[in-house]
Order: structure tokens, then C-alpha cells, then sequence
């Protein structure tokens, strides 16, 4: 795990000050060390965060002198010990035991859809020497991210969205269509938009060649069917919960793969327990569990420890909890706000913050239990659309935080999209083939789009902005594609998630299994008073959003002295929306 930029010049030479501006950017992201190259237009530089290969063999930019190449990489390929070993077999020689060098020797051997046979989270850059190609990887459910910027003379990429502003030279207006998806998904903005102009990023799963001429050619690697395979047609709910519990299996052990030791943030819910429960199952000694809570706020309870205790107990693991007081909130807000690369809205992002803050102390390395509710339809937009006679106004009416026809209340009109462009990006998604009725549409936007730029997203933020590697395994992309093949049915079972809980009955202690679903509360951040309320309203009065004009004054008036009164679809706080973005905005000196 690390972060990494790049330059990419149609004319001139490498602007060298540059990625030394957006490279410094991500020393929290790379505590560990720093490396600079350059061969004529193009430049790399990269934070290393040691995880495998503790030795100076596994630092980059890692060259390949004999193969002609050069990487860059973030993340973690949980396979490459097997590609390694089949590599050697076909006569490939390494100089390091890193899962870098196997990037290397896995393009030069198969090409660039060898990326299919990678197990893992990524995003990475390899540059031909002799041909001058060079080409740009992001893994299959965006875990890793990566940021484009676009000049006329350059192609810039990087780990996060500040180290291209850092570089400068960037259309920082804000982009409407951006700015429609933030209000009405609770600030996501699939890609490859992002909320300012000048700045987006590689889609999921995608693959970019850029030839030296600047010509290039962008590739979809995987994208797999939400629709019923004819091979399971005989698998009765047994077998898809034994199935299921196998996938995951498998998925939280190829995640144990590290040279330092890996811990688990553990909630108390079943996901994270079952996270736990498996790893107790396969042997794992002195686990480190890791839990956060806070203080109660407007009758919201601020912590889950009875259920985290319980499970920390059962399996006797090292366990950690970090109780963290309102007063400490604000202080870790600004950082939190600071490490994002996009705004996020969530009240998870500062309860992840201050987490990660906690473990580093501890491991490098955890696993996470993001995903579940996404991949097994956990949440409670998904039962409506099971029968949904139009799918789309089913999803906007359960999910939406607000219809089109309030943007024009919200936003000045210089912001105001008239078309209800959010409404046509899901019909669009909805429309696409090999999918099989409208719960299997909304799980594969989740799964695709919503999962990548909300929970998976904030993840890698909050926990990198500590130098804390974070893995998913409900993200296993083989855990995946099972479970979008598996009836609906199995999945809304038990109030959702069913395939999943009747599993988890064979793994972990049926009180976690049947407790009311819970979540990340941080109730401070859902009931706005005293320093917090104040700091939201300086931020929209401030002469910064004055002069950008994004909201209608009026609204923004009406929201400050109601400030808990007007909530989402979801129960989110609506002043909460406009106050984090442009706290985000003015973070970054936008």
C-alpha cells in the first residue's frame, strides 16, 4: 500500500518540481520511504508503505533494466507468491520478493490483460522503455483509486486528488453534473467525474494505454453478470450458504497475506465478526480487534461494544477499544476533512479517522468488513425493488436524498442542471445487459458504482491518512461474482443479507447474527450543535463560499436555524451536505 504520480508530457520536458509537489502530498500515505524516475516525457515518483518485502529491493519506481519496464504500484496482489512461482517456471528470474516485481514480470510474460489473473487490490503504472507506452491499471471494484489530470501539455496522474492540485495548473470550477450526483447520493460522484472540472478518475476495472504519440485506447477487464448462471441451477439454499461461507473463506485468508502482522476492525457486526470467526477457524493466534464508540447525542447511542466485547471474547482476541469524547470530534473533523480525496458526507469517515489513528499503533495492516450489505442486499432500499414495476423511480424514491425538483431551491442557477441528470446515469446503468430483474439492477450499481465511491472509498482515505493498510475481503472479486449469480431470494431473507446470516450461523455466535443492524454512529455529526453547528455555519458564511455562489442563500439561511429539522431519504442531515463540501473545498483551497 503507497501512493504514487506520474507525468506524462506531449512537449517539453518533465516539470521535476512538480511531482515533487504532489509526491510530498503523500507521506502519510508512504511513510516508509520515496523514489523518484524520469527517461525523456514521462516521470514517476512514490511513498512506499512496507508491508511485503521489508528490504530496500522492494522500493519504487522498480525497475526492470532487462525487461525494459517501470513500475509504480498501490496495493496488494494477494496472489502474486502463485503468479511468482509460475513465472520462475517459465525462466523469469527475480531480484526482490515483492508482489512489485511480479507486475513486472506478469506484463512482460502474458501482456496487459494479465491483469485478469491478478487476485488483489491495485492501481498501478508500468512504462515501456523502448516502445514508450505506457499503460494504467485500476483494480475491479475501485478499491485503489486513481486521479487524472489533463493539460495541453501533459497527462498527470496520482493516488489522490489533492497531490494533482498540488501540482497545479488545474480547472478547479466546480462541475455541475458532479455537483447534481453529490446531493443526490450522498456526496457520491461515480467516475470517472469528480466534483471539480479539472480532475478525474479511472473507472473500476479499467485498463489505459497511452501511446507516446498521446493516442490511447481504454479498456473495461471485468464486469461480471447479475443474473442467474445455469451451472448453480441445482443448488438448493444450502449449498449457496456453504458456498457463499467457502468464497469468504478463501477471501479472508488470501487477505493474511503480509511480512508484518494483520489485525480486524471489528464493529460488533456480523460482518466483521465473521471476519474474525474465520480467521479464529483457520488457526489464527493473538489477533488484534480494533473498536471505536462515542458519546451519545440527541438520544442517539454512540457505541457498539456490547456486541464487539462479545465477540472479542469468544474468540479471546487482543482487543482494543478507543472511546472517543464529543470534545475530541471537532479537532479530528479538520483532519479527517483534510485526508479526503473527494468530499464525503458520511459520519463513518471521522469514526475511521480516528480509528485508523488508534491502530497504527499497533499493525499495519487490518481487514474491514465493507461490502456486505452492497454485495448481499443488507440494506433497506432493496426489498421495494423485488417487485418494483419500474425499477428506476423505485431507486430514486428509497435511495435518493432528494428529487430533481428541489435542486433548484438548493443550487444558484450558474449550478443548476435542468435536466435530472443523476435520474438518466441510473436508468442508463439500469438498461445495461446481462442483468437479471430490478433487485439484480440495484445490486450491480451499488456493487459497481455507489460501493466504490462511498464506503470503499472513505475506507482507503481515512485509514492511508495514517500509513494503515486497510483490506476488504466482501470485496474478493470471486466472492462477487457468486453472489451476484445467487437468487434474490436467498439474499432479502432474514431482513437482508439472508444467504449471508444463515451462513454466518455455522461461524459465529447467533447474537450477533440477530441483533438489530447497526452502523458506524457517530451522533454528534447526525445532530448538529454548539462547536460543530458553529463551524458548518462559518463555513457556509465564510467569503470563499460567498464568492463561489454555489447554494441559494435563502436555503442555506433556512437550513442554520433549523439545523436538525430537514433530513434525507435516508436520514441524513441536509445542512450537514452543504456545510461538509464546502468545508472540504475551502480544506483544499478551493
Amino acid at each position: 500500500m503507497c501512493g504514487f504520480v506520474g507525468e506524462l508530457r506531449i512537449r517539453g520536458s518533465v516539470d521535476i518540481d512538480a511531482l515533487e509537489r504532489m509526491v510530498a502530498t503523500m507521506s502519510d500515505r508512504g511513510p516508509d520511504g520515496q523514489g523518484f524516475w524520469i527517461l525523456g516525457r514521462v516521470g514517476l515518483a512514490h511513498r512506499r508503505l512496507k508491508i511485503i518485502d521489508l528490504s530496500e529491493s522492494g522500493s519504487q519506481p522498480m525497475k526492470d533494466p532487462e525487461l525494459g519496464l517501470t513500475a509504480v504500484f498501490n496495493g496488494c496482489i494477494y496472489n502474486y507468491q502463485e503468479l511468482r512461482q509460475e513465472l520462475r517456471d517459465r525462466g523469469y528470474h527475480f531480484f526482490s520478493t515483492s508482489d512489485t516485481e511480479v507486475l513486472l514480470k506478469g506484463y512482460h510474460c502474458w501482456g496487459e490483460r494479465f491483469v485478469e489473473r491478478l487476485q488483489g487490490m491495485f492501481a498501478f503504472c508500468i512504462v515501456e522503455r523502448d516502445s514508450g507506452r505506457t499503460v494504467l491499471y485500476r483494480d475491479r471494484l475501485g478499491i485503489k483509486p486513481l486521479y487524472l489530470a489533463e493539460t495541453s501539455e501533459s497527462l498527470r496522474f496520482a493516488s489522490t486528488l489533492p497531490a494533482l492540485l498540488a501540482g497545479g495548473n488545474i480547472d478547479t470550477r466546480i462541475d455541475p453534473v458532479a455537483l447534481h450526483h453529490y446531493l443526490s447520493w450522498h456526496s457520491v460522484v461515480p467516475a470517472p467525474r469528480t466534483i471539480i472540472q479539472g480532475v478525474r478518475k479511472l473507472p473500476p476495472a479499467t485498463l489505459l494505454v497511452i501511446e507516446p504519440d498521446g493516442s490511447r485506447q481504454q479498456q473495461t477487464y471485468w464486469k461480471p453478470p447479475f443474473e442467474r448462471n445455469p451451472a448453480y441451477a441445482d443448488m438448493t439454499a444450502d449449498d449457496w450458504e456453504e458456498a457463499v461461507l467457502e468464497a469468504l473463506r478463501q477471501a479472508v485468508n488470501r487477505r493474511m497475506v503480509a511480512d508484518v502482522p494483520v489485525g480486524v476492525l471489528l464493529s460488533g457486526g456480523l460482518d466483521s465478526s465473521l471476519i474474525v470467526g474465520l480467521l479464529a477457524e483457520a488457526g489464527q493466534q493473538n489477533l488484534q480487534t480494533f473498536s471505536i464508540g462515542f458519546q451519545d447525542v440527541g438520544g442517539v447511542q454512540g457505541d457498539e461494544f456490547t456486541y464487539s466485547d462479545l465477540i472479542a471474547n469468544h474468540y479471546s482476541t487482543n482487543h482494543h477499544k478507543l472511546r472517543i469524547d464529543t470534545q475530541e470530534l471537532l479537532p479530528a473533523l479538520d483532519g479527517a476533512v483534510a485526508a479526503m480525496s473527494e468530499p464525503m458526507v458520511s459520519r463513518d469517515a471521522v469514526a475511521f479517522y480516528l480509528l485508523s489513528r488508534e491502530v497504527v499503533q499497533h499493525v499495519k495492516v487490518v481487514q474491514s468488513g465493507q461490502g456486505a450489505d452492497e454485495v448481499f442486499a443488507g440494506y433497506s432500499w432493496y426489498p421495494p425493488l423485488a417487485a418494483a414495476e419500474d425499477s428506476v423511480d423505485t431507486y430514486a424514491d428509497v435511495f435518493f436524498d432528494r428529487p430533481h425538483s428541489e435542486m433548484a431551491e438548493v443550487l444558484t442557477p450558474e449550478y443548476a442542471c435542468q435536466e435530472d441528470v443523476s435520474r438518466a446515469f441510473v436508468a442508463a446503468h439500469f438498461s445495461q445487459p446481462q442483468v437479471g430483474g430490478p433487485l439484480d439492477q440495484a445490486l450491480r450499481i451499488d456493487t459497481e458504482v455507489m460501493l466504490v465511491d462511498d464506503p470503499v472509498k472513505r475506507v482507503d482515505n481515512m485509514t492511508m491518512a495514517w500509513g494503515l493498510e486497510a483490506r476488504t475481503p466482501f470485496l474478493d472479486h470471486e466472492l462477487i461474482e457468486l453472489a451476484a449469480a445467487c437468487p434474490p431470494q436467498l439474499k432479502l431473507g432474514s431482513g437482508g443479507k439472508g444467504v449471508l446470516k444463515q451462513a454466518g450461523y455455522r461461524v459465529v455466535p447467533a447474537e450477533v447474527i440477530d441483533r438489530p443492524k447497526g452502523y458506524f454512529p457517530v451522533p454528534a455529526l447526525m445532530h448538529l450543535e454548539g462547536d460543530l453547528l458553529a463551524l458548518v455555519r462559518d463555513a457556509l458564511q465564510a467569503q470563499p463560499a460567498r464568492d463561489r455562489g454555489l447554494f441559494q442563500p435563502q436555503y442555506v439561511e433556512r437550513l442554520l436555524s433549523n439545523p436538525n429539522t430537514e433530513r434525507t431519504t435516508l436520514n441524513g442531515n441536509k445542512l450537514w451536505d452543504l456545510g461538509l463540501l464546502e468545508l472540504w473545498l475551502q480544506a483544499h483551497g478551493l
